[in-house]
């Protein structure tokens, strides 16, 4: 059986990353964008990440540029607005195609997993979530109008 945990990422400082560092931890994968309506969600999933800083829980941002070209920047430069506008902590990771060909091994396995709205596994935009419980499973798919603090009770059920 395929869990989150089986994939690697490289990591928006450049070095390939196994998932399976995360072992144990629920986890919530946002595909991310700094030019979009959606960006200020940057905030919530911060929120999400220091309140259960302390708990088997992380958040991974995974950025994108395939909606509205709203990533365009390198990594450097995502890194550093992420950083200073919303202090970003949690862990990012380079910029991914999350659709398509091109589609990231993990998305192309979260999105045969969760279907989204009338069961199409394309992302429709930025910020769409992915929430996976400790075991490395994928339990829920998310909009991305959906607040991060929405999440919040579903992440304490897993933790």
């Amino acid at each position: 059986m395929t869990s989150v945990f089986d994939f690697k990422a490289t990591a928006i400082g450049g070095t390939e990353q196994s998932l399976g560092q995360y072992r144990g931890k629920a986890l919530l994968i946002v595909n991310t964008a700094s030019k979009c309506g959606f960006t200020g969600q940057y905030a919530g999933l911060e929120a999400l990440h220091r309140d259960y800083a302390d708990k088997p829980f992380e958040v991974l941002g995974f950025p994108c540029n395939q909606f509205g070209a709203q990533e365009p920047g390198k990594a450097a430069e995502i890194a550093s607005f992420c950083s200073t506008t919303y202090g970003v902590d949690f862990p990012m990771f380079d910029k991914v195609e999350v659709n398509g060909p091109n589609r990231h091994p993990l998305y192309a396995w979260l999105t045969s997993e969760k279907k989204g709205f009338l069961g199409s596994r394309d992302i429709k935009w930025n910020f769409t979530k992915f929430l996976t419980d400790r075991e490395g499973r994928v339990i829920a798919r998310y909009a991305p109008q959906v607040e991060p603090s929405a999440i919040a009770a579903d992440i304490e059920k897993l933790i």
